[in-house]
Order: structure tokens, then C-alpha cells, then sequence
């Protein structure tokens, strides 16, 4: 393993939960992007990111009636 990727896994390790998550989920932006895979795929990737803020009972009964 590299001392890059060590580094990374030690600052990783130390950050606090929200950190960590967004770090996984600009890495899979950037994986993804690497791929040359489309828009399409940017779905997943906020569906995962926001999904904290979506799956709450304030949200559903704010999109009930639509």
C-alpha cells in the first residue's frame, strides 16, 4: 500500500461519519467519471447523498398530496 493511500485511510479514519460519507460518495463521482459513464449515472449517487434529508416523515407528508 502506498504512503498516499495511507495517508488517505489515516485522515478517513479520523474524520467524523458526515466526512466519511461524502468522501466515499466523491470517489464514486469520480470512479464513475473516470469511466466516461453518463449524466444517468449522477441518479444513484444523490439518490445516496441526499437520501438523509429525503427519508424523513417531514418529507413524506410534504409529497403526500402530489
Amino acid at each position: 500500500m502506498g504512503t498516499l493511500t495511507q495517508g488517505l485511510i489515516e485522515e478517513i479514519k479520523t474524520a467524523p461519519e458526515s466526512v466519511q460519507r461524502e468522501v466515499a460518495e466523491s470517489l464514486a463521482f469520480l470512479k464513475a467519471r473516470g469511466k466516461g459513464e453518463g449524466r444517468e449515472s449522477l441518479l444513484p449517487l444523490a439518490q445516496t447523498a441526499w437520501a438523509a434529508d429525503w427519508d424523513t416523515p417531514e418529507e413524506d407528508a410534504a409529497w403526500r398530496d402530489l
